[in-house]
């Protein structure tokens, strides 16, 4: 309205401009040819002006109808964002200069959301969640991993409400039923939906030793809308995907997808990620990431989000096919850190590829489960692995020189320590033994100045350290070391 009153006065100054440059001319003071021809000017004069003014006035009206428009989108778009991205709390790491205090322990300086697939209440089973995946960003480093986790994994569940050991899959519900005190496979009551974040989220940190900061749940009908409303995507496939089970929903073709380039659209999209029956679970979380990565590339690089048309259209097909526990500001500014990665710097990992191979089939009563290699419930060997690759981005970037003395009588204890702590992103420069063995209590030393404030905070809350000192004890030589750990008979006792 503001910018209409401004135009209307522009208008009105630029019709007395006007007036001043071309007064009217009386055509009866002159009746010869030359009154004719002034008259005829004076007219065309006025039917210019008119003209103008009518143009104008169009286009004004043009700009406002287009801004009414465009905020009725927006508005309609922002609704949608709200109701899908409600939630209150907040990870420490996506704000900037955070205080380490904030900051739990190492992993706290990722960002980890677990990623959840169902079918949705259309679907037989439609509420186990078979694809789950963990999209972990590094703000600090802007560097970001896709880890999948097999629906088939057989793990104790957050609690005995349909069984105690269950199929990973089984987890979300679990909580969710336990929460409703029933079997309901909508997710219309969000507070039964947020139950059922904790009880997966508790599993999958169990699972890999990495916290779970925040939850998104999609069913199949958000996803293959929000394909269709990028205008599809691009994905390289490394070997054909043939499925005859699932050619009645590819145009009776049982080919979903050929060796090279395939330009799918949302229905094509969710066959080629839903299809195992003739490939691996392993093999489908495998796509499932490949699409993901796709999906981030034309929603956050190709103008979907600086288009009011396709955002709404994305907004409205999340819907209530959509759940989270993301707040719109940190979904804001997790969109913009991702921005900044392209995909060829996201990893894409599994439990069980190539070399990653910590996972082996079994049966259990006669039902097929994949479990630990080093046995059930034995994540030992994951959490490890699943730590190197999801270095906190803290640690990272400090990169602190630390050296480890064995203060005490147990032998190799600087060492085990050592091993313990490198998984987590820990640059170990040293280890020896302290100049006496008589050190009860577990002492930090930060000798940088106060630079490594993270990793000397993450190390001050492992080993329960009150008071984090700054000169050593006579005898110990500071070498290249920026952190000094001198292990206490506690560290040997909680090892």
């Amino acid at each position: 309205m503001q910018s209409a009153q401004s135009a209307k006065g522009s208008e009105l100054q630029a019709s007395h401009t006007i007036s001043a440059q071309f007064p009217a001319v009386d055509i009866t003071a002159d009746s010869g040819r030359r009154g004719r021809r002034s008259g005829s000017k004076a007219v065309k004069r006025s039917k210019f002006q008119n003209f103008r003014r009518l143009a104008f006035r169009a286009t004004v009206l043009t700009i406002v109808v287009a801004l009414i428009g465009g905020a009725a989108l927006f508005g309609k778009g922002y609704f949608q964002l709200k109701k899908v991205f409600n939630g209150s709390t907040s990870a420490a790491a996506l704000n900037a200069d955070v205080d380490p205090i904030k900051l739990k322990g190492e992993g706290d300086g990722r960002v980890n959301i677990l990623m959840l697939g169902i079918g949705g209440a259309a679907h037989d089973g439609g509420d186990l969640t078979d694809t789950i995946m963990v999209a972990s960003v590094d703000p600090v480093n802007n560097q970001a991993v896709l880890l999948s986790l097999p629906r088939d994994l057989w793990t104790k569940m957050p609690n005995n409400y349909i069984s105690n050991y269950q199929k990973l899959n089984a987890a979300y519900v679990s909580g969710k039923y336990k929460y409703l005190g029933k079997q309901d496979a909508s997710n219309a009551n969000d507070k039964a939906v947020q139950a059922g974040f904790a009880g997966v989220d508790g599993v999958v940190e169990r699972v890999t030793g990495i916290p779970i900061h925040y939850n998104v749940l999609v069913d199949f009908k958000a996803f293959q809308q929000a394909v269709d409303t990028v205008g599809g995507i691009s994905i390289n496939a490394k070997e054909q995907l043939y499925d005859p089970t699932m050619a009645w929903e590819n145009n009776r073709s049982p080919i979903l997808a050929k060796i090279g380039v395939n330009e799918f659209d949302g229905k094509h999209a969710l066959n080629y990620v839903r299809s195992r029956a003739t490939s691996s679970d392993f093999a489908r979380s495998e796509r499932q990431r490949a699409v993901m990565l796709a999906l981030k590339d034309e929603v956050l690089n190709r103008g979907t989000l600086s288009n009011p048309a396709k955002l709404s259209s994305l907004m409205s097909a999340f819907g209530n096919n959509v759940k989270s526990d993301i707040s719109l500001a940190d979904m804001s500014r997790m969109a913009t850190i991702m921005k900044k990665i392209p995909n060829n710097q996201i990893q894409s990992i599994g439990l069980a590829d190539g070399e990653n191979n910590f996972l082996t089939t079994g049966n259990i009563n006669g039902l097929s489960i994949v479990q630990p290699r080093a046995g059930l419930e034995d994540y030992t060997a994951i959490q490890t692995f699943v730590r190197t690759k999801l270095k906190d981005g803290y640690i990272a970037q400090e990169n602190a020189n630390i050296t480890i003395l064995n203060g005490t009588v147990v032998p190799g204890l600087a060492t085990d320590i050592a091993a313990e702590l490198k998984p987590y992103g820990y640059l170990i420069d040293k280890v020896d033994n302290a100049p006496t063995p008589d050190y009860t209590q577990t002492e930090v030393y930060d000798l940088s100045g106060g630079t490594k404030k993270y990793t000397v905070n993450y190390l001050k809350n492992r080993y329960h350290v009150t008071t984090v000192k700054k000169q050593l004890p006579a005898g110990i030589v500071q070498g290249k070391a920026s952190i000094v750990i001198i292990l206490g008979q506690d560290a040997a006792t909680t090892n």
